[in-house]
This record gives C-alpha cells, sequence and structure tokens, in this order.
C-alpha cells in the first residue's frame, strides 16, 4: 500500500471512531445557536475539543472573543480547515454552520493523526460572525492566517455542487432624519423620514431592471416611526447590495446609495449612510478544488451544476480568505429540498440524518484532500512557493501579510 492510501485509511479511521461524538457536536450546536460575535459556548466547545485532542490552542484569536485556533504538527506544508458556527436570528442554525464546525473538527482530528508522517501542519481556525460580521476578515487584517499554504471548509446547501456563485456584497445602514408633527392636525409641518425609505425603494425597484444578472439588493427598515398619529421623524433601516466581483459592487452601491439620496431630496429628510463590512466574491482554487470532487466522490457524492443545485448565489467572508491564499469553499447536500438556506425548515435539515451523514463526508473528504496536496510534490511545491510570494509582496507593501 502507498503512502496516500495509508495515510487515507489512517485518517477515514480516526473520523469514523469519531462520528457519534462529531454529531453530538453538531447537535449540540444546533440546539443553543449563536448569533454573530456571541458564540460564547460554540467557540468555548471546539477549544476544549482541540486541546483534549493534543492541539495547541489559542483562545481569542486576533483579539476575537469568540475566535479559535487549534494547531499541530510542524511540516513544511500548512493547511487550514475553517470551521463557521455562528447562527441567524429567529432561526437558529438555518445555514448549517453546526455542520460546517464539526466537519471542520473531524477533518482536523483526522489530519492530526497523520501529520508527522506525511509531513503537514494542520489548523484548524473557528472563525465568528460569519453571518454579516466579517469575522474572517477581521482575522486576516490580524495575521490570523499567516503561513498558512491553503485554506478549506464545506457549506451545507441542498444539493452537492463545486461551483457556488458567491457575490461579493455589503451591508449599507440608513438612517432618514425629518421633523414630527401631527399627522392629521398639521401635516405640512412635519418631514416624513418614512415617506423617504419609500421613495427610495421605489427607485431600488426600478432600477433592478438594468442590474447586470445576478446582481442582488435587498434590504429591511428596522424603525419606520414611533406612532401613526405622529409625522415620523427618525426611520432606520438596512440593506444588502451584491454583485459579482468587489470591482462591480463598488459601482452598484453608488447606484444604489443614489436612490436613497433620492428619498431625501424628494422629502427634505436628512440621510446618513454607514457602509459595513464589504466581503469579497469568492475565487476557488482548481486544482484542490479537483482534489476534493475525487475524495467526496468517491464517498458516493454527486454533484450537481450550480443552476441546479437548489440554491442560487449567495455571499460569505471566505470570499476574502480565498483572494488572500488559495481556498476552496464547495457545497455539501444535506437533501433539503424544497427548502433552502435561511428557511425553518432548513434549520431542521441541519439535524437530520442527511445532516449527519455531511459531517461525516465532509470530515473525510477535506482531510483526504489535505492528504493530497502534502502528497502531491507540483502542487505541494507551487503552494508553498505561492505564499513566499504574498509574504515577500507583503513585506514590499509594508503590512503584514494575509496569506503568510
Amino acid at each position: 500500500m502507498d503512502m496516500p492510501d495509508e495515510a487515507k485509511r489512517t485518517a477515514q479511521r480516526v473520523i469514523e471512531q469519531a462520528r457519534e461524538p462529531l454529531i453530538a457536536l453538531s447537535h449540540r450546536l444546533h440546539a443553543d445557536p449563536e448569533i454573530a460575535f456571541e458564540e460564547v459556548m460554540a467557540s468555548g466547545w471546539v477549544a476544549d475539543w482541540l486541546d483534549a485532542a493534543g492541539f495547541a490552542v489559542t483562545r481569542q484569536l486576533g483579539g476575537l472573543p469568540t475566535a479559535v485556533a487549534g494547531v499541530y504538527g510542524d511540516g513544511p506544508l500548512h493547511v487550514a480547515v475553517i470551521a463557521e458556527y455562528d447562527a441567524l436570528p429567529g432561526v437558529g442554525h438555518a445555514c448549517g454552520h453546526n455542520i460546517i464546525c464539526a466537519a471542520a473538527v473531524g477533518a482536523a482530528l483526522g489530519l492530526k493523526a497523520v501529520a508527522d508522517e506525511v509531513g503537514l501542519r494542520v489548523s484548524l481556525i473557528g472563525t465568528p460572525a460569519e453571518e454579516g460580521g466579517g469575522g474572517k476578515i477581521r482575522l486576516l487584517q490580524e495575521g490570523a492566517f499567516a503561513g498558512v499554504h491553503a485554506a478549506m471548509m464545506v457549506h451545507p446547501a441542498p444539493r452537492d455542487t463545486l461551483d457556488p456563485l458567491i457575490l461579493a456584497a455589503q451591508t449599507l445602514e440608513i438612517e432618514y432624519t425629518g421633523r414630527e408633527a401631527h399627522a392629521a392636525g398639521a401635516p405640512e409641518l412635519g418631514i416624513n423620514a418614512a415617506d423617504a425609505f419609500v421613495v427610495a425603494q421605489v427607485g431600488i425597484g426600478l432600477l433592478r431592471q438594468h442590474l447586470p444578472p445576478m446582481t442582488r439588493v435587498h434590504g429591511i427598515v428596522d424603525h419606520g416611526g414611533d406612532a401613526p398619529n405622529i409625522v415620523p421623524a427618525h426611520t432606520r433601516g438596512r440593506f444588502m447590495v451584491r454583485a459579482r466581483t468587489t470591482d462591480e459592487l463598488d459601482a452598484l452601491r453608488d447606484r444604489v446609495v443614489a436612490c436613497f439620496e433620492a428619498g431625501a431630496l424628494a422629502t427634505g429628510a436628512r440621510l446618513a449612510v454607514s457602509p459595513r463590512v464589504r466581503y469579497a466574491h469568492l475565487e476557488q482554487d482548481p486544482d484542490i478544488l479537483e482534489r476534493y470532487r475525487l475524495n467526496a466522490a468517491a464517498l458516493g457524492r454527486r454533484f450537481h451544476p450550480f443552476a441546479a443545485s437548489g440554491l442560487g448565489p449567495v455571499s460569505t467572508d471566505m470570499g476574502d480568505v480565498s483572494l488572500a491564499l488559495p481556498s476552496i469553499h464547495p457545497m455539501i447536500g444535506i437533501d433539503s429540498l424544497p427548502a433552502v438556506n435561511h428557511q425553518p425548515e432548513f434549520t431542521a435539515a441541519a439535524a437530520s440524518p442527511a445532516g449527519d451523514l455531511a459531517v461525516q463526508d465532509g470530515a473525510l473528504a477535506m482531510a483526504w484532500t489535505a492528504i493530497d496536496l502534502v502528497l502531491d510534490e507540483a502542487l505541494r511545491e507551487r503552494l508553498i512557493e505561492d505564499e513566499q510570494l504574498r509574504a515577500e509582496a507583503a513585506e514590499l507593501d509594508g503590512g503584514p501579510s494575509a496569506g503568510a
């Protein structure tokens, strides 16, 4: 038996032996959902697990209270497996981050068992606040991915797909300020900040006809006034803009902001726009993705083209990681249709037998892929050389390298 087969068998044995505890971790996360930057229990459970397994653990990674890392091995190739564990307000783990986390822990356990033999350094990086907080972006800025040659994660979806369309995205916080008045007795004295949102949303609705395919604009009004007999003087909302690339996103954002400016102009209200963290689009490494495809197919996974995957374009801060260093972010199916991500029915599917199978298959496919990376001499050297080039470029720029 050659080394790749032997190493993969060892990783498989370890992951299969940990199957029940890994599923228990997934279900524990699922039962106690924590939203962005509040993942105190989740990050603690991950840190405790890694510590017990013999990893060198860093809590509060990069200064983020709910970020964690576990590192094992000193081989020349450094592969990071990414865990997410934040939930959504109201619908809990409707994006299946409990599966992402448990699969990542499983992959790390399997890789630890072979790291010394194959010459691998493996990290599990627990990243908070994927749902809007940009935890990975902050960790990149803090150098948490320093020295990593490749990063990988799997994300639940209705069906398996290798090529999800991951858009660049940004949230805009919008506030209008007008003037109160009696809505019946003296409406002419008021400046209606709620009407400003109406004008802006009509403008956005008309704008959509002229936007490129796969562009998205959507949002909510958090506060629309205080009483029906008072002209609303203070309103607030959050809107997201999404586009295929960061450059297209910047252009789209300007056009959407113009719609909000139109609302202010039409009503006389004052407008304040506060752009929040911007997510980059995703660029997967084709060589790593091909290894994942082969390994997942060996487990019986069958991939659907993006158009038939059951889920349209989405966004993630893993896009920023992918632009900083070679990465993959395939979708692993949990047989949830007709339910899709961010629906309550998907929450239920994330703790179903199909969701549990995704934990084991995701862990195995990622572990086997990392073994392929380190034992394929040409690919290993390419990843190491790429990291060296990133480090040199960052040094010339006078700042830390996101992936160096």
